[in-house]
């Protein structure tokens, strides 16, 4: 757990001055530490209980993509704005540093009814409220969260009302 905390790195004022980045893109040079995450956060019940996967834009696809694999789970992506074609559903959410949005490609919804959400990093609660949202509006069910970090001063735990298993606390 050590290594694996000390591979996520800080970069203070990005995007923009007051908020210290964290970085979850070393991990992915060392593999031997990037299995064993993969396998850690492939654990929960409620990933088994799911029938697919929502992984977040853009690092929460690097995971996604990996628990999937590992979880043998069917994968659906959360874009931000302008990169899904098709008929797509959007909602708008906030940011510790502005406004964004993100959306699903409505035809990957339909085969399923319970998913897992996993990202890369749980701030404030804003990107995944935004998917648990679009996923509650088709009348879907979110078993779960799945995070590497999660900043716990930020409290983002405290606004989302499904399990939430974060590998790393800071």
């Amino acid at each position: 757990m050590k290594k694996l905390k000390d591979l996520i790195l800080t970069y203070k004022d990005f995007p923009k001055k007051g908020i210290d980045f964290k970085d979850v893109l070393e991990i992915l040079q060392y593999p031997d530490i990037f299995q064993d995450l993969i396998s850690r956060m492939s654990s929960t019940q409620f990933l088994k209980n799911a029938e697919a996967i929502v992984s977040i834009d853009a690092r929460g696809f690097i995971f996604g993509s990996a628990v999937a694999l590992e979880s043998s789970k069917p994968m659906i992506v959360a874009r931000k704005p302008g990169k899904l074609p098709g008929r797509i559903l959007t909602r708008e959410y906030d940011l510790e540093y502005g406004k964004n949005s993100l959306s699903i490609q409505n035809n990957a919804l339909k085969k399923f009814n319970s998913f897992v959400i996993v990202d890369d990093l749980l701030a404030t609660g804003g990107t995944v409220n935004c998917v648990s949202r679009l996923l509650q509006d088709q009348k879907k069910e979110i078993l779960g969260l799945i995070t590497v970090i999660e900043l716990k001063k930020l409290e983002g735990r405290s606004k989302i009302n499904f399990p939430v298993q974060s590998i790393i606390s800071l």
